[in-house]
């Protein structure tokens, strides 16, 4: 059995969640199928998400949110007359967005919460009235009706254990294929909750791992997972894509970076063992990428390269600072105090640098944390310097390879790029260059001259 997430690209017009029908059709393992809300259908279009948040917005501001509700509205009404369903799915949706509106807002998380909900809701709802419309027998499954509990962190909720037995339950009795939507499921207290922006796949990773399924089917809008980030290097559009990479490598290039795949997605298939297949909804013919427990690895191969920007790095400097026990568990403290959470700490003999995301360092912090680090530490010298880009290159071939870390270090010398930093996980599976971020194209051009232009 299959599990197939489908995102916004996939659902954003009618022409689209008519491939999906084709898709779900063509393999009969392909059961439970997750939808994301629909994304834009063209570059200057608007996300249904995005329009939903804008709806919940003016409520909270105390504006009319009629504009932005008519728009979400003709984007549903669009998908409905072009598949000829019933009107009775448009009304109902305005109907329910205008209800969420108005509903009490005491608490403005679990409010807008239930706004933007509703996108992936209706999604679904469409996409089982499509597929039955066209012969193919398809229910609408609730998450709260399936057992989707969540935490009361809104906007970024977490799984409750026993939803797995519950899901399992529930689903694995259903003859019909199901259409379940993502993103969102009910707290203990019955009020809708979402995950972090992009959870679509997580919800598709849970649905994998409570029904043990074969295969977790990512669908999105590429062939498969491109060795270099596209914006860095558009020439990796052209080339080859990655064939197979582990649940590892996976976590670190989405954590550096890789937009495809939504980094905590990869936890629930990791548990269960269920490798997760990213392909592309309008090239359904071709393999994509398989992202599996294990795979062979070739000596001293680079199997990615991701990038992320806005660091910032707060330099500490005291002589015989190794003399001093419990100066950095000191400074971690002062810094955990303003709840800054920290990225890496390359160290030497007198000096510390601590790495962490620059919007978590505004002036008034960084302020404060001086003061203290002056008071409380007596430090010789104390520096931030924001504008700094992490560049990481991927791959389970590289573990046992000498030389691998000379041949990133000589790339980047040749194209005069200046390391702030560098370094190698204790699973040495990635090596880690901290650099100026207006540096950081040329940086991922380099690296992918050096390791995939042979190949292509």
């Amino acid at each position: 059995m299959k599990v197939c997430k489908f995102g916004g690209s996939s659902v954003a017009d009618a022409a689209q969640i008519l491939k999906i029908l084709d898709i779900v059709r063509s393999d009969a393992a392909r059961r439970i199928v997750v939808v994301s809300a629909p994304g834009q259908r063209n570059k200057g279009d608007d996300k249904v998400t995005d329009l939903l948040i804008a709806c919940a917005a003016d409520v909270l501001a105390g504006r009319d949110p009629a504009g932005n509700v008519a728009r979400v509205v003709a984007r549903y009404e669009s998908i409905r007359a072009d598949l000829d369903l019933p009107h009775a799915l448009v009304e109902g949706t305005e109907a329910e967005l205008r209800r969420r509106l108005a509903a009490p807002r005491e608490h403005e998380g679990a409010f807008l919460d239930a706004v933007k909900a509703l996108g992936e809701e209706q999604s679904a709802r469409f996409c089982a009235s499509a597929f039955t419309a066209h012969g193919l027998p398809s229910v609408y499954v609730d998450p709260r009706d399936a057992g989707m509990l969540l935490s009361e962190e809104f906007g970024s909720a977490r799984l409750l254990p026993e939803s797995y037995s519950r899901i399992k339950a529930k689903l694995s009795t259903i003859p019909e294929i199901v259409v379940f939507p993502g993103f969102y499921g009910y707290t203990r207290s019955g009020r809708i909750a979402t995950f972090s922006r992009g959870g679509s796949d997580i919800t598709g990773a849970i649905l994998a791992a409570a029904l043990e399924a074969d295969v977790y089917e990512n669908f999105t809008d590429v062939d498969a997972v491109y060795p270099v980030d596209p914006r860095l290097c558009p020439e990796a559009v052209g080339g080859e894509g990655i064939a197979e990479m582990t649940y590892a490598e996976m976590r670190e290039l989405s954590y550096a970076g890789f937009a495809v795949f939504h980094e905590e997605a990869v936890l629930p298939a990791i548990r269960a063992k269920i490798p997760i297949n990213i392909r592309n909804t309008n090239h359904p013919e071709q393999p994509g990428t398989m992202v599996l427990p294990s795979r062979k690895s070739v000596p001293g191969r680079v199997n990615g390269i991701a990038s992320t920007a806005g660091f910032g790095a707060l330099f500490v400097e005291k002589w015989l600072m190794n003399r001093e026990i419990g100066y950095v568990a000191k400074l971690l403290d002062i810094l955990a105090r303003e709840g800054v959470s920290i990225e890496c700490m390359p160290a030497g003999v007198d000096s510390v640098t601590v790495v962490f995301r620059d919007e978590q360092f505004p002036d008034s912090v960084r302020e404060r944390v001086f003061a203290r680090i002056d008071a409380e530490l007596s430090p010789d010298h104390v520096s931030y310097s924001r504008g700094i880009a992490f560049l990481v290159a991927v791959g389970e071939g590289m573990r046992t390879t000498v030389g691998t870390c000379l041949r990133v270090v000589s790339a980047l010398s040749r194209a005069g790029i200046n390391l702030q930093m560098i370094n190698q996980g204790s699973s040495e599976l990635s090596i880690m260059c901290g650099i100026r971020d207006d540096d950081l194209k040329a940086a991922g051009q380099a690296l992918y001259a050096e390791f995939f232009k042979e190949r292509h």
